[in-house]
């Protein structure tokens, strides 16, 4: 009988696959469920990224090409970097692969060594950690708080730096949290990482997904010394809904682009090379539509934070999200009370209560390390919303 290796065993599997696996039966069962678990957005891929890649398909480029990606598709990275984020880098020190969870992957197997402590703000992505432990990693948390807006401060990480301490994941804007980091405290978190030589894993993927004048500063365009300290992971799902063509990329010092350009070519070889084409449409044509999602994303934040602003005496909270488009909904005032006689013990018990009586699909908190709150997105229409969010103050309405 074949065994697993300990080390997959030990990667623990996503929660919010099986909420989504239990959502999709309710469905399939007839019932209206209202998701806000989906992590993409819910708007079409934009006709001229769809027809580049049509193009791509009737002209024969179906071979084929480098590993690291398609010299005109990380030129025209390159362009993006230096133009939206003031960065200089060679096209040999990008690296295109099969989304930015796989260019994380990528950029932490490449630099980590055996028991390499890895710093996390927490609440985090979930797959954070699983890759750092994937990896041999350790990872360890910094708690970022509700009342400090869901952001780790300077000092916060440099209390919990060691002998081991390799990387800091750093992730703004924030998936689970919304939270944007202004320009001087990522400043001040460079300062830190440069003092004690930190690498910086800086998950840009939402950084285009920013409301309320806010804006996006790359912690890699502090100092050309930042910058050699610094891998860069972004791409373009979120920003152009492209979540199931799997494309993302990295941008790291030249030793680390070559040492995971040769890894990639033994490991997945190239992303598909019809994607490739669509994602230089994407960077290159008509940004119109992305700002429109945008748009759309910020109404429906404004409106979802005013239906939650109601909802505060039935025992939630939220911390305004300046990005992306998740709230972090705070109920933990809502542990302890029943339901039908059974009581509430934690976000996961939450959400199978609202999964199982209300059709609402939400995340758990626990998935993200904070067990204090639910993640609701509002990547899903207006209507279904406000239907979903009155729901939920309908199950809350009922406890005791």
């Amino acid at each position: 009988m074949i065994k697993p290796s300990k080390r997959i065993s030990e990667i623990a599997p996503s929660m919010t696959l099986a909420i989504s696996a239990k959502a999709g039966e309710l469905k399939a069962a007839g019932e209206k469920v209202i998701s806000f678990g989906v992590g993409e957005p819910d708007f079409g891929t934009p006709a001229h990224i769809v027809q580049a890649a049509k193009d791509a398909l009737d002209s024969g480029k179906t071979k084929y090409v480098a590993a690291a990606g398609l010299p005109a598709l990380k030129k025209s990275i390159c362009k993006k970097l230096k133009e939206e984020n003031g960065l200089d880098y060679e096209p040999a020190q990008i690296i295109v692969s099969n989304g930015a969870k796989h260019s994380i992957f990528n950029a932490v197997f490449a630099t980590l060594e055996e028991g390499d402590e890895v710093l996390i703000p927490k609440p985090y992505w979930l797959t954070y950690p699983e890759v750092i432990k994937s990896c041999g990693g350790v990872p360890v948390y910094i708690y970022a708080t509700p009342r400090h807006g869901y952001k780790v401060t300077a000092a916060q990480i440099e209390a919990m730096i060691t002998p081991k301490t390799k990387m800091l994941i750093f992730n703004s804007p924030c998936n689970p949290t919304g939270a944007v980091y202004t320009e001087s405290e990522i400043r001040d978190i460079a300062e830190v990482c440069l003092k004690h030589n930190l690498i910086v894993l800086a998950d840009e993927i939402y950084e285009k997904l920013i409301y309320g004048g806010e804006t996006h500063f790359s912690i890699a365009s502090v100092s050309p010394e930042m910058k050699e300290n610094t891998i860069v992971i972004n791409g373009v799902s979120k920003s152009y809904a492209m979540t199931g063509w799997r494309l993302g990329y990295l941008a790291a010092p030249l030793p680390v682009a070559k040492a995971i350009a040769s890894f990639q070519s033994h490991s997945t070889s190239n992303v598909n090379t019809m994607t490739q084409y669509a994602a230089i449409a994407a960077l290159d044509g008509d940004q119109q539509p992305m700002y429109d999602m945008v748009k759309a994303f910020g109404e429906r934040r404004e409106k979802m934070l005013e239906v939650l602003e109601g909802m505060k005496p039935l025992g939630f909270d939220y911390v305004k999200p300046d990005g992306a488009f998740y709230v972090m909904l705070l109920c933990y005032d809502l542990y302890g009370k029943s339901f039908n006689g059974e009581k509430v013990h934690d976000s996961l018990h939450l959400c199978d209560l609202l999964l199982t009586y209300e059709k609402v699909a939400a995340t758990p908190g626990i998935c993200f390390g904070d067990d204090d709150a639910i993640r609701l997105s509002y990547a899903l229409s207006m209507e279904d919303m406000l239907e979903g969010l009155r729901r939920i103050a309908h199950f809350a309405s009922q406890l005791k």
